[in-house]
């Protein structure tokens, strides 16, 4: 190997250990950076109608695994009735619309509708079981679908302990998958749930509309389990569209554990962030170490693990050169096809969002390893660690370029 080539792979190498080991990133730069992927990459957006009480906030909490608070602080306004919560807040990878008020005195929906209307991808009602008066959300649903035929639609069916018997729980097993509804299923639950359908009648359009009993509940309520529902709502919204929400935050069968499931969507929006800023190759020298340092602050805060300067020494070591060759790969190849006339600014630029995105996706993953691993009182195999980040960053690649070819980066 050339010293150029291997200058270059110390540079890169030392570049992370820098960024890594000193604590000190550049805020503006990475808010920057942060901005760039969310100008880049089209969020999946999952717009919410529902009278105010109906459970919208316990949906959120269920489908991304967040605690109630962190979503009530993260909503952003968007109009004047109408708000937004991205998760994760720092480098999202779902953006979820709120419209509140509906049913309210003095509401006028129109506002919301047009904003939401023109950024939503799967719309999902809630109605909560023991409320008849839905008309107002039925209202919104027919006027949709009446100019969005193809709209995807799930309605939620919330609430159902209220309509229990006295110390009842919940049916199961889960009995609204199919129809008829078994027995167990208490009267006054499936009269409320039937009524509210037969109220909406056929609504306009060409996808059928998934109708999904759910009952979110928090542990001091009492209620086992906490999610009954939740698989049922998961099924629904995977089979009336293609935004692989299920996969995006970290809920399908391939992401273990409750760490594992708050990791990954912070491990894939700052990969993207990271792509972003690999686009350009002067910004990202100092960008995607950046980006990097502050995923791992952000994973080692999810496990509750020390990051100070022996821990962070202590990852880097046992990752070892695998990092520097991916670093130096990423900058020499991207040179390479900069050499390609006509197409060599383009692909030059997707070859380094790709490889910047796939190293970050690659470092969180080996990270997560690592720090479970730690969590548990064990010592981490250097080599496991190493084949993490090499299968990882395969990974990571095959996902940006999906992203690319789709036009979603």
């Amino acid at each position: 190997m050339s010293s150029s080539k291997a200058g270059t792979r110390a540079d890169r190498w030392q570049g992370l250990k820098d960024a890594i080991l000193s604590p000190r990133v550049d805020e503006h730069l990475l808010d920057d950076a942060l901005h760039a992927a969310r100008a880049r990459s089209a969020l999946p957006v999952v717009w919410l109608v529902g009278k105010t009480q109906a459970g919208k906030t316990s949906i959120i909490r269920a489908l991304t695994g967040s605690a109630q608070a962190e979503i009530g602080n993260g909503f952003q306004p968007c109009t004047a009735t109408a708000r937004l919560y991205d998760f994760p807040p720092e480098a999202p990878v779902v953006r979820f619309l709120d419209t509140r008020g509906l049913g309210e005195v003095d509401y006028a929906p129109e506002e919301d509708i047009r904003f939401c209307e023109s950024r939503a991808h799967l719309l999902l009602a809630v109605m909560k079981a023991s409320d008849p008066d839905q008309d107002a959300v039925l209202e919104v649903l027919r006027s949709v679908r009446a100019r969005h035929p193809q709209w995807p639609v799930v309605i939620a069916q919330t609430g159902l302990h209220e309509l229990y018997a006295d110390a009842g729980e919940h049916p199961q097993p889960y009995p609204f998958a199919q129809t008829p509804w078994a027995p167990s299923v208490p009267q006054d639950l499936s009269r409320a749930l039937l009524s509210q359908r037969d109220r909406a009648g056929e609504l306009p359009g060409k996808v059928a509309v998934r109708w999904v009993p759910v009952d979110l509940t928090l542990p001091e309520d009492g209620y086992v389990p906490e999610d009954y529902g939740l698989d049922a709502l998961w099924e629904a919204i995977e089979a009336v569209s293609a935004l692989r929400l299920q996969w995006l935050l970290g809920q399908d069968a391939g992401v273990k554990g409750v760490f594992d499931q708050a990791a990954h969507p912070h491990i894939l929006g700052y990969a993207l962030a990271a792509a972003a800023m690999g686009a350009f190759p002067v910004v990202d020298l100092a960008a995607v170490p950046a980006i990097q340092a502050k995923l791992l602050q952000s994973l080692a805060a999810i496990y509750t693990q020390p990051w100070d300067r022996q821990s962070k020494l202590e990852f880097l070591g046992l990752l070892g050169s695998g990092v520097a060759v991916a670093y130096a790969a990423r900058y020499l190849g991207r040179a390479a096809i900069k050499l390609v006339p006509y197409l060599g600014q383009t692909l030059g630029a997707v070859w380094g969002a790709t490889a910047s995105g796939a190293t970050t996706y690659a470092l969180g993953k080996a990270a997560v390893y690592h720090f479970h691993r730690r969590a548990l009182g064990l010592e981490t195999d250097a080599r496991i660690l190493r084949r993490v980040f090499d299968e990882q960053r395969s990974q990571g690649s095959e996902i940006l370029r999906e992203r690319f070819r789709s036009g979603k980066t």
